[in-house]
């Protein structure tokens, strides 16, 4: 059964989805006037000519012509399939996909991941009560002695796996589907042919919930450290490592637009933290941070503070981390980094030295800039010439991945500065000069036409259809171009499109939507406050020309047979319209 994104979400999908937030999470964008610019990500240029209107929710490119909405936009930048954007768009914006079928009800195209959102959901249930019961004291026990209190336990939701390797299948498996669909959940091992166990055994159960809210996977910590220590749900089709960061969801819950958010390692890292009200902490799931990680972060604040451990082993993760991070740097952004006492963790030093003190050590925090150059330096003696420039040989390929202006001249002027070059035109010098394509303005440019005129503006500005009577007198007569439009009217009246990107998503894939995208970026040079009289005033030009149409009909009909009372009383009306003119 094929599964079918529901079209109608997708228009909504477009609304809710702020392009501007979009691209400069990727890029950077400068404001001027209406629209936003930027040096176009998907070729080489020396001046900016990647605009992003945000009226329309469009962008195009004058360089080398690229265009489309925020689908498209992932589609191309990220590489992603029409699908994969969708999904993305989606979790950007704390949502669903909703899938529809023209043989199946939306209900049973989604009843796989409902019925695992639902399996799970009662199997979160099944390790609370777990908890709460006297043979699982000893675990409420160790909670408590990590310091954790009651309403903090219940906030994120802390259960337990009993012992036994057969409790979830027996309570939830009762029949091949039931149990086809725990493996399919991740809460069976099947590591042997019919042989089928608990993943998780007498273990304190972390439920991972994402962004709506939804637990997807579960996290389980060994009581008696018993290897693995923590064990995690596996990939499923509603858990991905990569996408997932602990306890953001319950810091959402405390502050949706957060100043800022500090990443660290552990579950009890997270929850403590929050205890001591930082709420504002979320959790890697036992992975290094991914691109989706930094992402989903810069979309949520401007302001990153990875906490890691001060050995070795936590610096080498760090320097991994800046490096992943760097082409994501744009102005505005800011990266930060913590690193703990020797043997210590979030968990244990905010126990010993308080909020106060804990979030000191956050206001001390290194900045980006600064890490990148103390680890370079430790590899390198300035002393010499040679060393000097492996610095520059160092550093130059990472400063020229970050996309934010500002941050890359201050960096390169840090360079020059450890380099001993102070000489802005030296400093220039260091850095590699990029070859540009020549490419042709891709503007489309065409004739003025009053139907032409009428389509750009409507396409442009949606909310113009309500403006538009109805047509349905002149069935018959032709003027090229306005069966497209009155097309275009009730769409935009059935499905309350609001900006160009929605409109254009509802003609994606039909013969015609290159016409109707070579329209939305025409430049007809009609001013904003003007628009809506033109569009009236091109309307009755149209009306006109069909009344004109169908009175020479009449005319002639007459000539060839008398008219009936019906076709008279329509010359009578035509021809006092046309007299007072």
């Amino acid at each position: 059964m094929t599964e079918i994104i529901s079209r109608k979400f997708i228009i909504e999908l477009i609304y809710k989805t702020d392009i501007i937030h979009l691209i400069n999470n990727r890029i950077n964008l400068k404001k001027h006037g209406n629209n936003f610019y930027a040096y176009c990500p998907f070729h080489k240029e020396t001046n900016p000519s990647f605009v992003v209107n945000s009226e329309k929710q469009f962008y195009y490119c004058f360089g080398c012509g690229v265009h489309g909405n925020a689908i498209d936009f992932l589609m191309k930048y990220e590489n992603l399939n029409f699908i994969t954007a969708i999904e993305e768009l989606a979790n950007i914006n704390n949502v669903e996909v909703i899938f529809e079928n023209h043989q199946y009800s939306n209900k049973k195209i989604t009843f796989f991941r409902k019925k695992l959102y639902v399996l799970i959901d009662e199997i979160y249930n099944f390790y609370r009560k777990e908890l709460n019961k006297v043979s699982a004291k000893y675990a409420l026990n160790y909670l408590n002695h990590r310091g954790l209190n009651i309403n903090t336990i219940n906030r994120f939701g802390i259960g337990f796996a009993p012992k036994g390797w057969k409790n979830i299948l027996n309570k939830f498996g009762k029949n091949d589907k039931d149990r086809e669909l725990l493996i399919k959940a991740g809460m069976l091992v099947n590591k042997e042919k019919d042989y089928l166990y608990d993943r998780f055994r007498e273990r304190i159960i972390f439920p991972i919930r994402n962004r709506i809210g939804h637990v997807v996977g579960f996290g389980g910590r060994s009581i008696y450290n018993r290897l693995p220590k923590y064990l995690n749900s596996p990939e499923t089709d509603v858990f991905r490592k990569r996408n997932q960061l602990y306890g953001l969801y319950e810091a959402l819950q405390c502050n949706p637009k957060p100043d800022s958010l500090i990443i660290v390692e552990g579950y009890i890292d997270v929850i403590m933290l929050s205890q001591y009200n930082i709420n504002y902490a979320v959790g890697l799931l036992g992975t290094a941070i991914t691109v989706e990680h930094i992402r989903q972060l810069f979309y949520l604040t401007a302001n990153i503070i990875f906490c890691f451990d001060g050995d070795k082993i936590g610096r080498e993760t760090a320097w991994k981390t800046l490096k992943i991070a760097l082409p994501y740097m744009n102005d505005g952004y800011q990266i930060n980094f913590v690193f703990l006492p020797e043997n210590e963790d979030p968990d244990t030093l905010i126990r010993k030295e308080g909020k106060i003190n804990f979030e000191n050590r956050i206001k001390k925090s290194i900045p980006l800039s600064h890490f990148l150059f103390d680890t370079l330096l430790m590899k390198v003696d300035l002393h010499s010439y040679d060393s000097k420039t492996k610095l520059s040989a160092l550093a130059l390929p990472l400063i020229s991945q970050i996309p934010g202006k500002t941050l890359r001249i201050y960096m390169r002027k840090q360079l020059g500065i450890k380099l001993g070059i102070l000489d802005e035109h030296c400093i220039e010098q260091l850095i590699p000069k990029i070859k540009t394509e020549k490419t042709t303005p891709a503007l489309p440019s065409f004739k003025f036409t009053t139907m032409r005129i009428l389509l750009a503006l409507l396409i442009q500005n949606p909310k113009l259809a309500i403006l538009v009577p109805s047509f349905s007198d002149f069935s018959g007569y032709k003027i090229s171009g306005l069966s497209i439009f009155i097309e275009i009217v009730n769409q935009c009246n059935k499905n309350v499109i609001s900006n160009t990107a929605q409109l254009l998503e509802l003609y994606r894939g039909t013969n015609f939507i290159t016409k109707l995208e070579t329209l939305a970026l025409w430049n007809h040079m009609i001013v904003d406050e003007q628009i809506k009289a033109v569009f009236q005033d091109s309307l009755n030009k149209i009306r006109n020309n069909l009344r004109e149409q169908q009175l020479e009909f009449l005319i002639t009909r007459d000539r060839i047979r008398k008219l009936n009372s019906e076709e008279r009383n329509q010359f009578w009306v035509l021809s006092k319209i046309f007299a007072k003119k």
